[in-house]
């Protein structure tokens, strides 16, 4: 039985895609792409457009934050972040991507993403679903909870990285202004 090779000089670029609202970008999200990025020849950081959601911040303010948060993790070209629209397998193909990489906390999670990955498998059968799983202590993080606490004007400085923290801070301070204006 013949076997075939590994690798060869014309072996395409592991691309991979890790998706998501990211609404805020939390260090739990972080250290997901960490390990994603040594995994992968490359990986795109797909900001969803969310319309399922009412999310805290704009499309553009969570790219931006997205791009903040990895600058210096690895070369440029190797983490990309762009937006999408749609359905992520489609996103996907466009990107030629071979995997979509996935953050699970917890078994909540791996029920749902086990789900989701079954049917992004009947979609497009090419990309693979890896779940990747947090440091521990980032486990407990999520983007609604950073938001719950920092709207109660609670510390999430060991949840996000110092530029989200003013950006939750501008985010809320601004509505918390509007909802006074309003009450006025």
């Amino acid at each position: 039985m013949a076997t075939l090779p590994l690798t060869s000089p014309q072996t395409l670029p592991r691309i991979a895609v890790y998706s998501g609202t990211f609404d805020p970008f939390t260090l739990g999200h972080e250290d997901v792409v960490r390990r994603a990025a040594g995994l992968f020849d490359q990986l795109i950081i797909a900001v969803a457009v969310a319309h399922h959601k009412k999310t805290l911040f704009s499309l553009t303010e969570r790219v931006l934050q997205v791009e903040q948060a990895v600058q210096g993790m690895a070369q440029p070209e190797r983490i990309k972040v762009l937006p999408f629209d749609g359905l992520i397998m489609d996103f996907c193909g466009q990107q030629r991507a071979m995997a979509v990489v996935r953050g699970v906390r917890n078994l909540t999670d791996f029920d749902y993403e086990a789900q989701m990955a079954a049917m992004n498998r009947k979609l497009r059968p090419s990309v693979e679903t890896v779940f990747l799983l947090p440091d521990a202590p980032l486990q407990c993080i999520s983007s609604t909870l950073v938001r719950e606490i920092s709207k109660l004007g609670g510390d999430v400085s060991q949840m996000v990285n110092p530029a989200v923290v003013s950006a939750l801070q501008a985010a809320l301070g601004a509505v918390a202004a509007t909802a006074a204006l309003k009450g006025a």
